[in-house]
């Protein structure tokens, strides 16, 4: 009954998503995929994968495709005969995954009917199934499980703001729940969770956040100077990246930049939205505060070197790790406005100190362990960030050891991708 429930609805509601989707796609002049998103995938594509029963990783965009690195790397090392399929739900996480070496196919993920998710089952076959974090689709749960495919939730984790409503749809998703072969949530509190929901409490383990075991990173100099001459960073000047910002922190940032610059400090700012269609509105922000800037994929128009108080405006994905790795300071958004944040184990993983806001309730546990290193700061609003960069620019060892605290805890904290391969081992048996 609540399959049929559900399939009513999604085709009621496709009325207005796939439409939806068309355009967003057209106005962000990406292919829509459409057929794709049905189930048809091209049979040229196909034969990457064709007899092989590969691994099929599902991540969503490109936060959970770059958390996934570590695990994509191990399962290709472990398991070098399977071929590794990943599918993504967005266009930037798409754009992304066909950049890792460990992709033998990359495919967006099937609108959830129960159509298309078995055609598209039944072209991959795939051995097993590995779901990063919280994607629980029903149909496609529900056909993976009546074809003997193993579906398997790694890195899970259920945030604060979605919790309460999955305990009130808990009738909903216990037999959803129940579709999953096994359960590797990153917390204690997460496992316990995802079991009040309803999942079997005999299928959930612990297996810690696959995000620290992001490789730690030592850039050479050499590395550096390459990546600065890119893209037209000043040399002997500090760099500051603003990165994953969103609506409502840009300003913020741009403020702050601002008095810093007034207030004679030598700093650059790289500014990188989470969005990069929403460049066009952060350059609306910078004309108005009449400050000179370059959009990332204008770059080869320069002539010379960004100086002070310009600002390399990013609306390309992909390249934010890049940007780190030349930094001074690194602010990681979705944190002064109420979103969640992002990843700050991102920059700590290449030794850069890192600044957020109070909102991280997506990545509480992160937040805590670089505050008790030492690895970074949390600031309250615009005003604190602003007084926190003035201090950082201006006591480099305080950077630099900052940095080395961020890194310490990731060596420290390593192992969650081992304990995840040892579950996907087990299941490939006989498979």
């Amino acid at each position: 009954m609540i399959h049929l429930l559900y399939e009513i609805v999604l085709r009621l509601a496709a009325l207005f998503f796939v439409p939806y989707h068309f355009y967003r796609s057209v106005e962000r002049k990406r292919p829509a995929a459409l057929a794709e998103r049905f189930g048809a995938i091209a049979a040229h594509e196909l034969a990457a994968v064709e007899g092989n029963r590969p691994i099929w990783v599902h991540v969503v965009s490109v936060g959970e495709t770059i958390a996934a690195k570590p695990l994509l790397k191990a399962l290709r090392e472990k398991f070098p005969d399977r071929k590794i399929v990943i599918s993504n739900v967005t266009e930037t996480g798409r754009s992304v995954a066909l950049k890792l070496a460990e992709a033998d196919l990359c495919i967006y993920f099937p609108f959830d009917f129960g159509f298309a998710v078995r055609r598209t089952l039944s072209s991959i076959q795939p051995a097993i199934i590995l779901v990063v974090e919280t994607e629980i689709w029903p149909n496609f749960l529900r056909a993976a499980r009546q074809m003997g495919i193993p579906a398997v939730m790694v890195n899970g984790r259920i945030s604060d703001s979605s919790f309460g409503r999955y305990l009130r749809l808990r009738w909903f998703f216990r037999p959803i729940l129940g579709d999953f072969a096994w359960f590797c949530m990153q917390t204690g509190e997460d496992a316990r969770r995802i079991v009040a929901m309803g999942a079997p409490a005999e299928r959930v383990e612990v297996s810690g956040n696959l995000k620290y075991d992001l490789p730690v990173t030592v850039v050479s100099p050499a590395q550096k100077d390459e990546i600065r001459d890119a893209f037209f960073l000043p040399s002997g000047i500090a760099v500051f990246t603003a990165g994953s910002t969103h609506q409502g922190e840009d300003e913020q940032l741009i403020s702050a930049y601002r008095r810093l610059i007034g207030a004679g400090k030598k700093v650059f700012m790289v500014l990188v939205p989470r969005h990069p269609e929403r460049a066009a509105q952060v350059a609306e922000l910078l004309k108005q505060e009449n400050m000179a800037f370059t959009l990332r994929s204008d770059i080869n128009g320069r002539t010379g070197p960004f100086s002070p108080g310009e600002v390399l405006l990013v609306d390309t994905v992909g390249e934010l790790m890049r940007f780190y790795a030349v930094s001074d300071v690194v602010f990681v958004g979705g944190s002064l406005v109420p979103t969640g944040g992002h990843n700050i184990l991102e920059p700590a993983s290449l030794r850069v100190p890192v600044l957020f806001g109070p909102h991280m309730s997506n990545f509480r546990e992160a937040a805590e362990f670089i505050l008790a290193c030492g690895g970074g700061l949390q600031v309250g609003d615009g005003e604190e960030l602003t007084t926190a960069l003035a201090r950082l620019l201006d006591d480099p060892e305080k950077r630099c050891a900052m940095g080395e605290n961020g890194a310490g805890l990731l060596e420290e904290n390593s192992g969650s991708t081992g304990l995840h391969v040892k579950v996907v081992e087990r299941f490939l048996k006989g498979n």
